[in-house]
């Protein structure tokens, strides 16, 4: 393999496109369609994994990362996201513009067939228009259109604007010729259907901002500008632009956290590997690698690795090639320095332990495992990506020999920490959860054997759980009492984490181990359900119990198996009218109900869970006709990660600065 060479972002652009001359002949020619259109709207959650709140941002995502495509073959710096009044998108960008001659297949416009025609785009043949990129590879377009109930996309191109028009995927509005124009790009309008996402069709702009600040450090030479128009008087923006790319998103990641090693370990570079093309012929191809990481002196590892823009949160070779040249050359380091005791080694958990990193990846055909695109495939990656890296590393050890040595000495605190733990976990491995003498005096475990059908109720203090073991049905609805607050795991390491009899008990319970034992096959019930007192007290241990989870067994989270239950804050009765409100905004609605409107009704505040009666408990909050449960997700798990951090961490001035910004959003505080 060559030796790799540092670059900057402009020149491994330039880079990516050698090779590939006709790059700019961007006409209908290079649309490529493979099949026509499928039924989307029958099987809509295929296409973007669901109908809720996740699958509508997903639409967002395909039409951006279409305009990100266009910035990554050189041809676009600017893009502007805007959610407008009614819940409209739109995203523009000065790019080349989408062809908009006839397509020789379909005797009807290039434009037409990018939305309407499953796998069409210029992503596909080998000198395509594109030599890398991202979203669903040519069905983004189609799906966004196919669940909108209406979309239009205006073109600027050859000093000319075009329009079409399409409402649930069929054109309504032929192509047509309006305007001059002195510029080129391509804006795409769409309202997410209705008759698609029956929870909601409102676009959460915290979540729209900080998947456009990821996409911005991701790739530097776009500027993305994000706005909220939904209220005219006071729109919201945000603009993003980082000329470090990814070295500005470790700062970034790091900016809550105490720093080991001042400066940022990086390299920005291209790998070459050949590979044989359609024509049987040896080629080679380019692959750019842009690396960035930081010590802190935390126990989490996060770790986030991305190709072509696509988060791969199961990593993939790229990640793989990352910590084998990074254990490799700390190890040696420490080896060649003489940095090492007798019987003292460093393994690839060891050097983990307190980093923050970032891999990115430009490849110009990824392998991705599944349909979520979570894993990579392309085994070439991993030793381009460990060459590179292991070069950089290399380097910043032999020029900053004080920072090495004192990430040497974190590494080896954290082998003994693992020495610890691995004897800790012993105490958790059971044949059975119930072997254990001091879980089944706590645990009421289930009938069902079946994880698919049983859930685990993790339950805030003996009377409540006295209360839910009572009510529960015993067939598939284990209950868990939980005494006192959990141990702020945020704070301390595996090993001691393990001596906390609460955790132990969970970890036991739940069955998949934990760390480097976690196995999700293992589950024993695949809804873990938080159920705590409707107070600050109660989403206190809430918080404890999620950054349990988030630390140490991430997986459950990843998977859907995390809820919460949203128990109801007061009872409200006149003779047999009975119901149960669960915020002071229902309780005063229920107040003006003809049931209860002039009438001498009576209230009752729940002060805790254990204040109801088995029945009542049953009927509000655990059964399964009635209840209410918040699943956990994972989407961010970068800002997951600093929110768990500020919150639970060691740091007071952040979480005080927090509370100083967010004290108005609190109410009903129970003093």
């Amino acid at each position: 393999m060559e030796e790799n060479k540092e670059l900057t972002a402009k020149e491994v652009e330039e880079a990516l496109q050698q090779g590939n001359p006709d790059a700019n002949e961007y006409d209908a020619s290079e649309i490529k369609i493979l099949k026509g259109l499928e039924p989307v709207r029958e099987r809509p959650g295929m296409y973007i994994g669901s109908t809720g709140v996740t699958g509508l941002h997903h639409l967002v995502w395909e039409i951006v990362d279409n305009s990100v495509d266009e910035a990554l073959a050189g041809y676009a710096s600017h893009i502007l996201v805007e959610i407008l009044p009614d819940n409209v998108i739109s995203v523009t960008d000065d790019g080349r513009g989408m062809p908009v001659d006839i397509h020789p297949e379909t005797k009807r416009p290039a434009l037409e067939a990018i939305f309407t025609v499953l796998h069409a785009g210029g992503k596909f043949e080998e000198g395509s228009a594109y030599k890398v990129s991202g979203g669903l590879h040519g069905v983004g377009a189609s799906v966004v259109n196919a669940l909108s109930e209406w979309l239009e996309v205006t073109v600027s191109r050859n000093g000319k604007q075009y329009t079409e028009r399409f409402e649930r995927g069929i054109v309504v509005n032929d192509m047509y010729e309006h305007d001059t124009s002195d510029h080129t790009g391509t804006k795409v309008s769409f309202k997410a259907d209705y008759e698609i996402f029956h929870d909601t069709t409102v676009f959460d702009y915290e979540t729209i901002r900080k998947r456009m600040q990821e996409t911005a450090f991701l790739n530097s030479v776009l500027t993305i500008t994000v706005v909220d128009r939904r209220d005219p008087e006071n729109p919201i923006s945000n603009e993003y632009h980082y000329d470090g790319g990814v070295k500005e998103y470790v700062e970034f990641l790091s900016s809550k956290k105490n720093i080991v090693n001042k400066d940022i370990i990086y390299t920005n570079t291209i790998g070459t590997y050949e590979e044989t093309n359609q024509e049987g012929k040896q080629v080679k191809r380019q692959v750019a690698i842009e690396i960035a990481m930081q010590y802190n002196d935390g126990y989490n590892t996060d770790v986030y690795s991305f190709v072509n823009n696509v988060n791969t949160h199961e990593g993939g070779y790229h990640e793989a090639g990352f910590k084998m040249a990074l254990q490799r050359e700390l190890k040696k380091y420490a080896e060649d320095n003489k940095l090492l005791k007798k019987d003292e080694e460093i393994t690839g958990e060891d050097v983990l332990e307190g980093l923050v990193a970032i891999i990115s990846i430009k490849h110009p055909n990824p392998q991705f495992e599944g349909q979520t695109k979570s894993k990579l495939g392309n085994s070439e990656v991993r030793p381009l990506v460990s060459q590179a890296f292991g070069e950089a590393m290399k380097r910043y050890l032999a020029e900053h020999p004080n920072d090495a040595k004192t990430i040497i000495e974190k590494c080896l605190l954290a082998s003994r920490a693992r020495i610890n733990a691995r004897k800790a976990r012993e105490a958790t491995r059971r044949k059975s959860p119930l072997d254990s003498l001091m879980l089944n005096s706590k645990l009421a475990d289930c009938r069902s054997k079946d994880p698919s059908l049983s859930e685990m109720y993790l339950v805030e203090g003996d009377s409540a759980g006295g209360s839910a073991k009572s009510g529960r049905n015993s067939n598939y609805q284990a209950i868990l009492p939980l005494r006192g607050k959990v141990l702020n795991v945020q704070k301390v390491q595996l090993a001691r984490a393990l001596e906390n009899n609460e955790i132990l008990s969970m970890i036991q319970a739940i069955g998949t181990g934990i760390g480097e034992d976690f196995d999700l096959s293992k589950a024993r019930y695949q809804k873990i359900v938080i159920m705590t007192d409707a107070d600050v007290d109660g989403e206190h241990i809430c918080i404890l119990l999620l950054t349990f989870f988030f630390r140490f067994m991430r997986g459950l989270i990843e998977a859907g198996y995390i809820y919460v239950a949203k128990p109801p804050l007061f009872k409200i009765q006149f003779g047999k009218s009975l119901d149960y409100a669960y915020s002071d905004e229902q309780l005063e609605q229920l107040k003006r109900d003809p049931k209860y409107a002039n009438k001498r009704f009576e209230i009752q505040r729940y002060k805790g869970l254990g204040e109801m009666d088995p029945a009542q408990l049953w009927e509000t909050t655990m059964d399964p006709a009635t209840r209410t449960l918040v699943r956990v997700h994972l989407e961010d798990a970068m800002i997951a990660d600093q929110t768990f951090e500020m919150l639970m961490g060691e740091e007071v001035e952040p979480r005080k600065v927090y509370i100083q910004e967010h004290a108005n959003d609190a109410s009903n505080l129970d003093i």
